[in-house]
């Protein structure tokens, strides 16, 4: 089969001193893939750990990149959904098993086939060595498998829906799954890039919205936003009186955190998710606060395909887009630095036109 030389950018091994450009080879369309030349290309904190292999698992040369919005411009005979010229996106999955029960009820996600579903980038969700690697969006096309190509609605800004691939179905499938909407009491942990999102998909699906964030300074983002109330996380007496107030708190926090100073927010039978960090809490869990009121902690991982279509589609109905600003492939360093430095207002996306400039 032909290869593609392709032009990204990515980090060439573990001692991380920035991404560089590099070229790698992609496959033609097999029979029912789908050949997208990528437009833009969100920036998400997962592609920091990555690149850094703060999860002890990256695979290099690692191209990074999940929430992917480009143009069909090739597919094979076998593709049926979509024709040259469609708009479309990638998210955080190009495969699964296909066979084991979530993913025949549309739960890739949580594919329990031997290496789980296989990742945008970095080969199989459950690397088992470095034979097999995928490379993401940060770069200046790609090949997909047709039925993990996404649909992005004409309704949305194309050059602020690929959030939406990541952090906006991260966050929809567990406000949808714990039952956010009318008549519940939300709490989104961290207005960052996911919190945003939750703020304004909770507020769409009709729950009453408290933002809980450390920063004063974004109160009157989060009220924009949509949130009814916002908590200073250091106000020891404003969380106080929060107690067993919430349905679902939503936990968003990108860096390791204490899961116990917010446990106590959540109401009898309600819930505590969080989707920001992969990794270990600061500190142990106090089951005795769990079981006072029957509270569930818990944790959710992206979407299946079918839900990363809905909430493309919700967000198109409901006019509800992340907050971005668009950079340059070039600046991908600087935008990196801010992101450590938690100095990010929202969602960093790239302009792929930089990067076929460049080339």
């Amino acid at each position: 089969m032909a290869t593609l030389k392709t032009k990204a950018y990515g980090a060439t091994n573990s001692i991380f001193n920035g991404l560089k450009e590099l070229e790698i080879d992609r496959q033609t369309p097999k029979a029912d893939e789908v050949h997208i030349d990528i437009l833009y290309c969100g920036v998400c904190h997962s592609d920091l750990h990555q690149v850094h292999n703060d999860w002890k698992n990256t695979i290099y040369p690692c191209v990074p990149g999940h929430e992917i919005v480009g143009r069909v411009i090739d597919l094979g005979p076998a593709v049926t959904k979509f024709k040259v010229g469609d708009l479309v996106g990638v998210g955080c999955m190009i495969d699964s098993c296909g066979t084991c029960e979530p993913c025949q009820h549309g739960e890739e996600n949580y594919c329990e086939g031997p290496v789980s579903w296989t990742a945008t980038y970095n080969g199989y969700m459950k690397p088992q060595d470095e034979s097999f690697n995928t490379f993401g969006g940060y770069s200046t096309n790609i090949v997909v498998k047709e039925s993990f190509v996404l649909r992005i609605p004409e309704a949305l800004d194309v050059k602020a829906a690929a959030p939406i691939l990541c952090a906006g179905v991260t966050t929809y499938s567990p406000l949808k799954h714990w039952g956010a909407g009318p008549g519940k009491r939300v709490a989104v942990v961290g207005i960052g890039g996911l919190g945003h999102m939750a703020v304004q998909l909770a507020r769409a699906l009709g729950a009453a919205v408290t933002a809980i964030t450390t920063s004063k300074d974004k109160r009157a983002d989060a009220e924009k936003l949509g949130a009814q109330e916002v908590l200073i996380s250091s106000d020891q007496d404003a969380m106080k009186a929060h107690e067993l107030q919430f349905d679902l708190v939503l936990i968003t926090i990108p860096d390791a955190f204490d899961v116990n100073d917010y446990v106590s927010l959540v109401k009898r039978d309600g819930a505590l998710v969080t989707v920001g960090l992969i990794g270990p809490y600061k500190a142990p869990l106090n089951n005795q606060e769990m079981a006072m009121h029957r509270r569930t902690v818990a944790g959710s991982v992206i979407g299946g395909i079918a839900e990363t279509q809905e909430v493309l589609d919700f967000c198109a109905e409901h006019g509800v887009l992340p907050e971005v600003e668009l950079i340059p492939m070039q600046d991908i360093n600087k935008a990196f630095d801010h992101l450590m430095d938690k100095d990010v207002r929202f969602r960093y996306v790239i302009d792929m036109a930089s990067l076929k400039q460049e080339a």
